[in-house]
């Protein structure tokens, strides 16, 4: 059974559901699943002036906890474009792992949420996925096999990067079903991978 983490930072909940929905498709597919938070480093009048709020039920994941998994699925709003400060400063304290090739061969996958169809899905989705490059991590993406992300008719996420959820402006928009059905699938397809490079 493959040990699959699936780490995230998130503040309005929409990379939270996100992240729940890539658990369930990779439990679905027999692995065992942890779902943790990155810890928060905005300062406390930020966070309460902006309404964060964070998922409690998820632990606070240290970055030497991420050798004990076969697969790594990381999450991250986008911040002009990029992974959040919150993630960035997680990855900037793995330097330990990298040095001792802890990560390496481990299977890694990517999800984000933007305010808007055009906010940096994709740039964000590279700028977590060359951290886990550098790591050594064989990377999984959201494939054509989801056709859910061909969908024309609806605002919806979702590319060959990872899988993705559209939050709106005001961060009122809830991820729609296909956006789930896509994290779902990704969580799966880690899992499946994450099995078979560890048998």
């Amino acid at each position: 059974m493959a040990k699959i983490l699936v780490l995230y930072y998130s503040s309005y909940g929409h990379v939270d559901s996100l992240a729940q929905a890539i658990a369930d498709g990779a439990r679905d597919a027999g692995a065992d699943v942890t779902i943790g938070r990155v810890p928060e480093t905005a300062p406390d009048e930020v966070v309460e002036a902006a309404g964060f709020g964070s998922n409690d039920d998820h632990p606070i994941i240290e970055p030497d906890g991420m050798a004990d998994y076969d697969g790594i699925i990381v999450g991250s709003p986008t911040r002009f474009g990029r992974l959040s400060s919150q993630m960035a400063s997680f990855w900037d304290r793995t330097g330990g792992l990298w040095m001792k090739g802890a990560l390496v061969g481990k299977v890694g996958a990517s999800f984000t949420s933007t305010a808007s169809q055009h906010g940096g899905q994709e740039t964000t989705q590279y700028s977590i996925l060359s951290n886990l490059l550098h790591h050594g991590m064989t990377i999984v993406g959201l494939d054509y096999g989801f056709a859910g992300q061909m969908n024309d008719k609806e605002i919806v996420g979702g590319s060959p990067y990872g899988a993705s959820t559209i939050a709106g402006g005001d961060g009122s928009r809830s991820p729609h079903e296909i956006d789930l059905d896509g994290a779902r699938y990704l969580g799966g397809k880690v899992a499946r991978t994450a099995e078979k490079l560890t048998a």
